[in-house]
This record gives C-alpha cells, structure tokens and sequence, in this order.
C-alpha cells in the first residue's frame, strides 16, 4: 500500500504563531531531528517581511545550515517575488505561497484583495518555474471565513483549478480558522475529485473545536493522500478568534498507523521529539498520545 505524505509544518506555521522567539540553532535542530522521522516534506521557514514575522526572520541562515535528509523536500513559505528570489538563494526546494479564499479574509490577512493576490502568486510561479523551483499554494480559509461564513466548494474550486492551470504543482486546502466538518471536508474533495489528481492537493487541519481528527478520517475516506501536520500540535491563526494549534503530527501519523496506513515516519523517533517541543516553546502543550505513549506496547499484569 502507497504510504500516505505527511508535511511537517511545525518550524514554519507552529513557530511563527508561538510567543518565545525560537533561536537559531534551536530551529536548526529542530529541523535535523524532524529530518531524521521519515517526512517527505517538512516547512522549514518563511522568506516574509521580518516586521510583519519577525520570529522567522532568520529562514535563509535556517535553510543554508539545517543538515539535508536525502529525499527530504525542504520548504519554505514566500509571499512575493523578493521572497521567492530570498528562498532561492537559500537552496529552498519548494515554494508555499500563500492566499485565502474569501476576500474579507484576504485583505484582512494579506491586505489585497483577491485578484491582486492571485495574480502576484501567479507570477510568482511563472518565475519560479523559470529557476527549476515548484511551487505549491495554500488556500487559506476553505471551508469557513469568520466573518463571510461558509465558503462555497465552487468558489475554492475556481482559485485551485486557475493556479494549477497557471502552473501551481498543487493547493493546500486549509482549514485556517478551524470552521471544517466531515460532511464539508468530503464536500470540497468531492467537488475536486477529477479536477485535480490526488498528489495536487494537501489537507492542512486546525483543531480549534477539536475536530481535526475527524476532518482528517473524512479526507483520507475521500480520496485525500497528502496531509500537513504540526510536530506537538503548536501553531494557530491570528484571525480566528479562539484559535488553537494545528493537528498534532504525532497524533495524526499514531491513528493512520492503527488503521494499517503507512505513512513511511518513525512514530517512537518523532514522539521523541514531540516531547521537546514543550521545552522548545517554553509553554506545557496538552498531548494525551504523549502521556499515554502509543497503542502497541503492552504492559505486565498490574500488581495484585
């Protein structure tokens, strides 16, 4: 059976919603041991305005220095041409950009309206196709806008189909302000199967209201392969109110191994690391898989 893809996101969307500034060398360490799990991709940093995100502001010497797993997809996030350029130089191996889909949530997030983004992360790809550089897109606010609502599967559509077809090599559709359910995730999926082959499109799941996992059982039964996933469940979006952190890597990759999914990760190497990531961010994260450690290993008869 095919192992499904899990992205690492934690050293790029954990860390940048985290209070504590995480050092260099911290991030650098953070980044080798995730490489040492089994990702296929893991986000390493983002090449934005250092006022705007000044706890990423040190991506290039993140990306330059991190030691590189073989056939590990290093990836950074960019917003613009100058950032792409930056990521490049960098020796990035893929390009996230980054819009929403609904226009309230993009100017409230990005300060433009849609049209404008689109067409400045279309020209993004065409330059970065032009340096050898694939570029993948996360639609921000797929299945819900706090403050327009439900987004209409259509209307996502219609941004994902317009950037692939202007060279994208694929979306990522994020649950940003954690408004997804199991009927809207295989709604959406639906509404893309045969538009989009499975390997084009990313699952990025928010357990705000503590749904995650069942967004990511009804994706995976929908046909989705590609999922992103955050080291200790850290990170979270400044425009949800009540927000909390992404789905915990360790917990989704722990359910899909149970359900005899492979996904190709170290699941005792990366709940290793996940128990550092408390320290790392210096605030207590709740994790019941890392207090009850995982499913398999049996116990001795209790004491009588």
């Amino acid at each position: 059976m095919t192992p499904l893809v899990i992205n690492e996101v934690a050293p790029r969307a954990g860390l940048q919603a985290e209070r504590r500034v995480v050092p260099t060398h911290e991030k650098i360490a953070f980044v080798d041991a995730l490489s040492d799990c089994g990702f296929a991709r893991i986000e390493a940093g983002a090449f934005t305005s250092p006022r705007a995100l000044p706890a990423l502001a040190d991506a290039a010497v993140v990306l330059r220095e991190i030691r590189r797993a073989p056939g590990v997809v290093y990836a950074a996030q960019v917003l613009d041409l100058r950032g792409m350029e930056r990521a490049i130089e960098s020796r990035v191996d893929e390009l996230n950009l980054v819009m929403s889909c609904t226009e309230s949530h993009n100017v409230a997030t990005l300060r433009r309206g849609r049209a404008a983004s689109l067409a400045r992360l279309l020209e993004v790809v065409r330059q970065a196709g032009h340096a050898g550089v694939p570029c993948n897109v996360s639609l921000s606010a797929a299945f819900g806008c706090p403050i327009e609502g439900v987004v209409r599967p259509d209307e996502v559509a219609r941004i994902a189909l317009t950037l692939v077809a202007g060279g994208a090599a694929g979306v990522t559709l994020c649950d940003t302000t954690g408004m997804a359910d199991p009927a809207a995730v295989r709604r959406l999926l639906a509404r893309l199967q045969g538009a989009l082959p499975p390997a084009a499109v990313t699952i990025h799941l928010h357990d705000t209201r503590g749904m995650a996992l069942a967004n990511a059982l009804a994706a995976l039964e929908a046909g989705a392969r590609r999922f992103d996933a955050s080291c200790g469940g850290v990170g979270g979006s400044p425009s949800a109110p009540g927000a909390s952190g992404i789905v915990a890597t360790e917990t989704l990759v722990h359910m899909f191994e149970c359900m005899g999914r492979p996904t190709g990760i170290d699941l005792g190497r990366l709940l290793r690391v996940a128990a550092r990531v408390p320290a790392l961010v210096e605030r207590p994260l709740a994790n019941p898989l890392l207090v009850a450690g995982a499913r398999d290993p049996l116990h001795p008869l209790p004491a009588s």
